[in-house]
């Protein structure tokens, strides 16, 4: 099984307080997901996550694949930082941290994504062709929204 491991970090404009608050409200993870997934939470949802939550969604990673995804929240720091995990969907593996941290001007925000693909050979083959592609496109539309969104409330 290979490893892959994404890390991408963004600066904020907002206190680490808003920054938190709009993070753990799982209603807002679909203005941050680009509208070709077609995304949507399947499961009810309280407005604040906690360690344990588990969160079922209905993807679409390419046209024509529409897969069920379920997460739980493993770890939660309030203020500082909180971990998904998939329990079941695509990957053979996922562990992704959201790290948040006051900076002078506002908030740092890291993601740390370790994965890995099924199917040994054959999920590599179509990591290197296209899943990999995909996850960096998700990770800039994020980027591009949330700047949107905090400097707009600014």
């Amino acid at each position: 099984m290979k490893l892959h491991k994404i890390y991408h970090t963004q600066m904020l404009p907002v206190d680490v307080r808003e920054a938190w608050n709009f993070f753990v409200d799982p209603g807002n993870l679909a203005d941050i997901t680009p509208d070709w997934m077609q995304f949507r939470i399947t499961s009810d949802v309280p407005d604040h996550m906690y360690a344990g939550l588990i969160i079922s969604y209905r993807i679409r990673m390419f046209p024509g694949i529409t897969l069920r995804w379920i997460t739980e929240i493993t770890h939660l720091h309030p203020g500082e930082m909180f971990v998904d995990e998939q329990r079941f969907g695509p990957y053979r593996f996922w562990h992704h941290q959201h790290l948040f941290r006051e900076i002078t001007y506002g908030t740092s925000m890291e993601d740390i994504v370790h994965y890995a693909m099924p199917l040994n050979i054959l999920g590599e083959l179509v990591h290197r062709i296209a899943v990999r592609r995909r996850l960096d496109e998700i990770f800039q539309f994020r980027e591009q929204a949330l700047k949107q969104r905090f400097t707009s409330s600014q």
